[in-house]
């Protein structure tokens, strides 16, 4: 599914983010990418997700070389990123609409996914609340909720738990597993937690200082 090889990613020329890093990981895997702030997690997710273009090495998502992959046509990928992005001030329910109506979404279905969303996430009580209004928590749901209208090959997962209280984590580890993990869906979890890393993944890699040090099967 996804293959880095001794890939580099240069910040300033003094400074490599990452450094000759090797990663593999197929669909049905859950893969957390463990390690301290700034130790390299998001370089990886940000590469992934196209965001990032590498210095050197190799990069490939379903055996298409990273720099030919179509997002919209190759593969179905999803990002949750620490720093959530929306409409801040318009509301749950628009912002999930939006969404929708971009991807040509018939109005019939909207209205029928949204409604599903919002059931299914509890957004009842914040459906019409302005996203600069809601807890770190609450966007975090939003954002899972959003995610949802796709069936995801890739879930990437950028440090969402590092902020939030332990029931909340125990709440968003609930959805995640619900809603993303199964067989035909690869997914790739940032995290300082070693604890919370061992409690979902079924490989860890861990990296510091842009290396990964160590991958174990979990």
């Amino acid at each position: 599914m996804i293959s880095l090889i001794n890939v580099f990613l240069k910040y300033t020329k003094e400074y490599y983010a990452l450094t000759n890093v090797s990663l593999s990981a197929d669909n049905g895997e859950v893969v957390a990418l463990c390690g301290p702030k700034d130790s390299g997690k998001t370089c990886i997710l940000r590469i992934l997700s196209g965001l990032e273009k590498i210095d050197k090495g190799e990069v490939y998502i379903k055996d298409i070389p990273l720099e030919k992959v179509d997002y919209s046509s190759d593969v179905s990928l999803g990002l949750l990123p620490y720093k959530t992005i929306f409409f801040d001030k318009k509301t749950v329910y628009d912002n999930l609409k939006y969404v929708l109506e971009v991807r040509g979404t018939d109005k019939a279905v909207i209205e029928e996914k949204i409604n599903n969303a919002i059931i299914d996430f509890r957004l009842e009580s914040i459906k019409d609340v302005p996203i600069c209004k809601l807890t770190n928590f609450e966007k975090y749901l939003v954002s899972i909720a959003r995610l949802s209208f796709r069936k995801l090959e890739i879930c990437l997962i950028d440090n969402i738990f590092e902020e939030l209280k332990p029931e909340e984590i125990k709440e968003l580890m609930k959805i995640i597993k619900k809603q993303f993990i199964n067989k035909s869906t690869l997914v790739i979890i940032a995290t300082s937690s070693e604890e919370l890393a061992k409690s979902v993944a079924t490989k860890i890699a861990y990296i510091k200082y842009g290396v990964i040090e160590r991958i174990e099967e979990n």
